[in-house]
């Protein structure tokens, strides 16, 4: 942390050109210095999964060298670990090497929903789930920040494509946005305290978020209690006066002082207040607090880390008697991959590793001389037919083939979305191959966005989802696959069985500026659960070498709204391991709105020795049963039953309780626009409403088979029916019993 110039002088001591100042980047990365008023210039950088320091001037889109950094496993890894205490501890040495840098801001972590997965930059994001997106985004800040570094988390809000992102319009509503794309976000930050939060390009509803007063203001700040800065993302400012007054307070980069007289123009012209600019700079001034103090740092140290977080986030997806391996198994390792690894995403968060292992570089640890290789494909236009002829020829010679198989960057990145699951072509081809003439098969695969299985999955014995690993990637495969590791990974999103099956197919990515997203609540697991819609490996799955069993859940009801989870979790199998407790709770029959048939509620990563058990306890809140009321703008608990659900994936149940509870007692306001149905069921008029109204046509409504099909009137048109027949007054003395109820 860079010490302050002089001693800070009060708001009242700047000029309205100097306070309009301070709301832009001084240059691409800092803000701006005001020395004699004792104001220093705060350092940004480019994260989330290592440092992005550039020494001179600098980009922000990844295109010029930055200094060596560790690059730990991207957001997409850490995400299939399910262990937030792993990932502070990633968030902690990401914090420890910034301040080694002078670097007072790190801007990460992204908790954005992976909405489809097509999206280009779903590498940076944890999860297609709210919860475990937030519970993990929490934990990162929560690590890096001990370290006196700040976070920003990204991109605010319904930043979920790449295509046309600087403008596009995300049409989604108020209650789908509660639930799912602002979820995240608000668990970071009534948990973690991040330091800043960063706005998105994109629009919502019309309105971009720089400029988003409800979004930045209203629910950020007013609701959740945000006491931070907000910070555009890179160049998502349009118009600064109106970003402002919405509650934006640090626009990035610098445009060269055009918004600071922009702002200067709109204080003398009344648009805004000076009081507007004083808010703001009172955020960004407060900024300087951050900035941790460290000595060089320690990349050795960092890189075993990076190992060990790898091989924690590797999911074993498939695997018929074919791992572990044994040290004197005969492999032949098949695959550019292998040698050349693929392990971070493209674009601003590239970063530039402190060393790489490839998975060759490592099976000296466990292999002996002699092993095979085949590159069995390249991405530069080798002739394919040579390589894949040298691939089948290794693989003859060999007790197990592992095919390195995925995405290279430029299948994939920042900028741009993907438009196919698909392998390359001469990847299925080389693994089909391959498969045929090799006694046993596994494949490995490096993305940073799902990739389909279709087409050979059922050709190979096993198959190891490694995403991208970050810099010891190779290494943590080579762990895992001689069982050193035992693999713990569970899919943070599910693997589909056709992209027509995605529950954003066909309104993604939108068109003409807009983009709408029609399937609403029903993202990721949620649609697959709820529409019974097949899949190939769910939301939550991962295998391990050992079994795990569930006994004992019991469900106890602690309040109105909330229960506690109890249950143990034994080890049946003979190797150490951890298990991912998941708890699901379906809400369908509670209530009138549309409810998921599988949510994600609570989760633990749980270590059993072989043999051993362990007792498990787990709080489902208040938000675990509700959900968003868009007539009452609140939360809502709905009396009922709810099946409570402990399963080790999406899917698959392992124990589960019906619980009721006594909710939440919602009087609603009636009108003459509510429905007749709305009217007969309101607990206070219903009973009342027959005696009040004494109208046979209304009795005659209120018949069971009646009211089926005459339900849905407004009652205004029954009003305009009875007409003079009415008792004076008693339409208006029921709806006033309805109102502050």
């Amino acid at each position: 942390m860079t010490e302050t110039p002089t001693r800070e002088v009060p708001l009242s001591a700047l000029t309205v050109e100097q306070k309009a100042g301070l709301l832009s980047g001084q240059d691409t990365w800092s803000t701006r210095e005001i020395a004699e008023a004792g104001i220093r210039a705060v350092r940004l950088s480019d994260g989330p999964h290592g440092l992005r320091v550039q020494e001179e001037g600098g980009d922000n889109f990844g295109m010029h060298p930055s200094l060596p950094a560790t690059c730990f496993p991207p957001a997409v890894a850490l995400g299939s670990s399910w262990d937030p205490d792993l990932v502070a501890t990633v968030g902690e040495a990401l914090g420890l090497e910034a301040a080694s840098a002078g670097v007072d801001i790190l801007l990460g972590p992204g908790v954005n929903i992976k909405r489809s997965p097509l999206c280009g930059r779903n590498f940076e994001y944890f999860s297609e789930d709210p919860l475990l997106s937030g519970v993990l985004g929490a934990a990162y800040v929560n690590g890096l920040q001990s370290t006196g570094v700040g976070a920003s988390v990204k991109h605010f809000a319904a930043n979920n494509q790449e295509a046309d992102r600087m403008r596009v319009s995300a049409e989604v509503d108020e209650r789908t946005l509660r639930e799912i794309y602002l979820a995240a976000f608000e668990h970071v930050v009534a948990e973690a305290n991040p330091a800043t939060v960063m706005c998105s390009y994109n629009r919502i509803n019309g309105t971009y978020s720089s400029e988003n007063r409800w979004l930045l203001t209203d629910v950020l700040r007013d609701e959740w209690g945000f006491r931070g800065a907000v910070v555009s993302d890179w160049g998502a400012v349009h118009n600064p006066p109106a970003a402002v007054k919405a509650g934006l307070d640090l626009e990035m980069p610098s445009t060269n002082g055009r918004s600071a007289r922009q702002l200067t123009q709109a204080v003398a012209s009344g648009e805004l207040d000076e009081s507007d600019l004083d808010r703001s700079v009172e955020r960004v001034r407060a900024l300087a607090a951050y900035g941790g103090t460290s000595g060089p740092a320690d990349f050795g140290k960092h890189h075993r880390l990076a190992r060990k977080a790898a091989a924690a986030c590797v999911v074993l997806l498939k695997n018929d008697d074919a791992l572990p391996l044994a040290k004197d198994t005969r492999v032949a390792v098949i695959g550019e991959f292998a040698r050349a690894p693929r392990f971070q995403g493209g674009g601003s968060s590239n970063v530039r590793a402190s060393e790489v292992v490839s998975f060759c570089d490592a099976l000296a640890e466990y292999a002996g001389p002699g092993v095979g290789f085949a590159a069995g494909f390249r991405t530069d236009g080798e002739d394919q037919q040579a390589l894949l002829n040298e691939a089948i020829a290794v693989a003859r010679d060999c007790e197990i083939a592992l095919v390195f198989a995925g995405l290279s960057e430029s299948e994939e990145s920042e900028g741009f979305d993907r438009t196919t699951l698909d392998l390359p072509v001469g990847q299925v081809e080389l693994i089909r191959a391959v498969s045929r003439v090799a006694p046993k098969t596994v494949v490995v695969l490096s993305h940073g966005g799902v990739v389909s299985l279709e087409g050979w999955h059922d050709d190979v014995d096993a198959i190891v989802d490694g995403f991208l690993l970050g810099q010891a990637g190779g290494a943590a495969i080579a762990d895992v696959l001689y069982g050193v590791v035992n693999p713990s990974g569970k899919l943070a999103e599910t693997i589909p069985l056709r992209l027509e099956d995605t529950p954003a197919f066909g309104n993604f990515p939108g068109e003409r500026g807009r983009v709408v997203y029609g399937e609403r609540l029903l993202v990721g697991y949620r649609s697959f659960s709820t529409r019974k819609v097949a899949v190939r490996y769910p939301f939550g799955h991962g295998l391990s070498y050992t079994d795990f069993g569930i006994r004992d859940l019991t469900v106890t009801p602690i309040a109105r709204d909330r229960v506690r989870v109890n249950l143990v979790v034994d080890n049946v199998g003979d190797r150490d391991g951890a298990h991912v407790v998941q708890v699901y709770v379906d809400a369908g029959s509670c209530g009138e709105v549309l409810r998921p048939a599988r949510e994600l509620r609570a989760f633990a990563k749980v270590n059993v020795v072989a043999g051993g058990s362990e007792a498990v306890e787990l709080n489902l809140d208040r938000r675990a049963f509700a959900y968003w009321d868009t007539e009452i703008s609140d939360w809502v608990v709905t009396p009922g039953e709810y099946r409570v659900i402990v399963g080790r994936d999406a899917v698959a149940v392992d124990a589960e309780s019906v619980v009721e509870l006594a909710g939440d007692e919602i009087t609603r306001v009636l009108t003459l626009g509510s429905t007749v149905q709305e009217w007969f069921d309101h607990p206070i008029v219903g009973p009342v409403l027959l005696d009040t109204f004494q109208s046979d046509l209304l009795a005659a409504i209120a018949q069971p088979g009646t009211l089926r099909v005459m339900g849905t009137l407004p009652m205004q048109k029954v009003v305009n029916i009875l007409g003079e027949s009415l008792p004076a007054g008693a339409v208006d003395s029921l709806m006033a019993m309805t109102v502050g109820g």
